[in-house]
């Protein structure tokens, strides 16, 4: 049983990062099929998968096609359980965390899009991108009170819910803004896992001219680059 995934550019599709963790972090098989978000070929390429129209989108091994992150989560815990927590009260929350990333935090996604080339010195934040840091600490300490983890993945064992964070984390580190210590280690943490260090791998394999989102800022290299 094989799932085909569509995804856009490493480097800069954070929704491609979410649905490819779905899959590889819990060792799912899987194809890849690469959509050119900056190429020009995007709505060729996502032709065959019509309706569907913006990466991530999964096809399914009996060949039905879904898009949009909330729906494959769902579908591919039908099947596969371990992607959520085992316990109900952990296993709710968890969902609630996935839902309001995928429909909130319009201020960070639209003022810092997710970018793996680089850690920008000296980013200034909004107070509206303050306010999401605010709420994203809030959902994960949340999380921790109902599942018992004092530190590392929110609900005691990886599950979609540190999947759906991974961009944020990304963001975070890649234009040093400025959350607790505590939301710090859990940042590191969801960047260091092996499958987030084999996308960046291969996402740095390619270079764009111009590079989407560059910014004339101090900046160093990512960590372990």
């Amino acid at each position: 049983m094989t799932y085909d995934l569509f995804i856009g550019d490493r480097l800069f599709s954070s929704w491609s990062l979410r649905g490819w963790l779905m899959l590889a972090a819990f060792d799912l098989p899987h194809t890849l099929q690469m959509v050119g978000l900056y190429s020009g070929t995007m709505a060729d390429d996502m032709a065959p998968l019509a309706p569907a129209r913006l990466v991530p989108a999964l096809r399914l091994p009996d060949g039905t096609v879904v898009g949009e992150s909330m729906a494959m989560a769902e579908t591919l815990a039908e099947a596969h359980p371990q992607l959520w927590p085992e316990d109900p009260a952990q296993r709710a929350t968890a969902r609630w965390l996935c839902a309001e990333m995928a429909a909130g935090f319009g201020a960070l996604r639209s003022e810092h899009p997710m970018q793996l080339a680089r850690c920008y010195d000296g980013v200034a934040a909004s107070d509206a991108v303050m306010q999401d840091l605010a709420r994203i600490e809030t959902l994960w300490d949340h999380a921790r009170r109902v599942s018992g983890a004092q530190s590392g993945w929110l609900f005691g064992a990886y599950s979609l819910a540190d999947v759906f964070y991974t961009p944020v984390a990304a963001r975070i580190r890649g234009y040093g803004l400025p959350v607790s210590p505590g939301a710090r280690a859990y940042v590191d943490q969801l960047l260091a896992h092996p499958c987030v260090q084999d996308w960046r791998a291969e996402a740095i394999k390619v270079t764009y001219d111009p590079e989407p989102y560059r910014l004339d800022l101090p900046f160093a290299p990512w960590p372990g680059a």
